[in-house]
């Protein structure tokens, strides 16, 4: 990186679920877009990234409801430090950092102007948002990268006298980039009752600069222990694939379709969920704007939707148009 740099963002978005509900969450059971029929502040970001040799230093902090709900195991003050972390590299081949990051698992990400959906998906939403602790990254050969460390369980900053858990990752791509895959894992005791255990799989494929795709797959185990002992694991699971196009630089259109299954009522679900979006993204210099609809629907039983009545619905469909600045 250069000597100094830094960059930020900022977004607001106007959601509208034509379920027209009356009450919170709106229809809405992903991350940072609870809203309906409302013009919404998103994120002010603010990122410092300074090098001097071998080591360097990242800060970077949001003020907002999105920060807020990212760091939500912190005091809800609408600043959080999303990241701040210290970076040693004692060679080309090894780096070593210390601090808070943005998880590695998943595709999707916090900032919106790294994501084509300003919507977040489920995947996103119920696995880990940062670790803090430590990690080494060793570069193998010229195209892979193997990643290891521990943290604080997943999404405090702060936990002392917590157990700690595992975090790990395999990242490589061919020669030409056009393929990438990354391999992740997080896993151990999140509190002394309670262990947990996330494969996660990211692929991209780019066959040309107009069009690409990706893949998420995920599945967390969870286990709990009651006065009788540990208990069987019982697990989540989902998977999305992102079709892109690009037709002109200043145009471009993407497609997620993703698969969630919690039928074994681990976040209190009860059944699987598939939700599609279609968004795009209309970019000006350093704005982007983001018209978006959303299709959910849940499985067999009774919906997990609401109408205007408070009657329950399998399905929802929302609007949402959403602005990105990015500096």
């Amino acid at each position: 990186m250069k000597p100094f740099k830094i960059s930020g963002y900022a977004d607001v978005y106007y959601r509208h679920n034509f379920n027209n509900p009356k009450e919170s969450p709106y229809n809405n059971l992903t991350s940072f877009t609870n809203s309906h029929n409302s013009f919404e502040l998103g994120m002010i970001s603010l990122k410092a990234e300074h090098s001097f040799g071998k080591v360097g230093l990242v800060a970077d902090v949001g003020f907002g409801r999105r920060a807020e709900e990212f760091s939500y195991n912190d005091a809800n003050t609408r600043f959080a430090i999303k990241q701040l972390f210290i970076t040693y590299a004692p060679t080309d081949k090894i780096k070593i950092t210390g601090g808070s990051w943005a998880t590695h698992v998943g595709y999707e990400s916090v900032d919106p102007y790294l994501n084509r959906n300003y919507s977040m998906s489920y995947m996103f939403s119920y696995g880990p948002f940062f670790h803090t602790g430590l990690k080494a990254e060793f570069t193998v050969g010229n195209k892979t990268v193997l990643m290891a460390g521990i943290a604080n369980p997943t999404d405090l900053k702060s936990a002392s006298r917590m157990p700690k858990t595992f975090i790990a990752q395999v990242a490589t791509s061919t020669a030409d980039d056009k393929i990438k895959a990354y391999f992740n894992y997080q896993g151990g005791k999140q509190q002394d009752s309670m262990r947990v255990q996330q494969g996660d799989v990211v692929l991209t494929f780019a066959p040309s600069p107009k069009v690409s795709f990706s893949y998420n797959g995920t599945m967390q185990y969870r286990q709990e222990r009651t006065e009788t002992g540990w208990q069987n694991y019982h697990s989540w699971w989902g998977s999305a694939l992102y079709a892109n196009l690009d037709p002109v630089p200043w145009f471009g259109l993407t497609l997620r379709g993703e698969y969630f299954n919690d039928k074994k009522t681990v976040l209190g679900f009860g059944k699987d969920i598939v939700e599609t979006t279609l968004s795009a993204n209309f970019r000006k210099d350093n704005l982007t704007i983001i018209p978006e609809v959303r299709l959910d629907s849940s499985g067999s039983g009774a919906g997990i939707f609401a109408d205007k009545s408070g009657n329950s619905k399998k399905s929802t469909v929302s609007g949402l148009l959403a602005a990105v600045y990015k500096f």
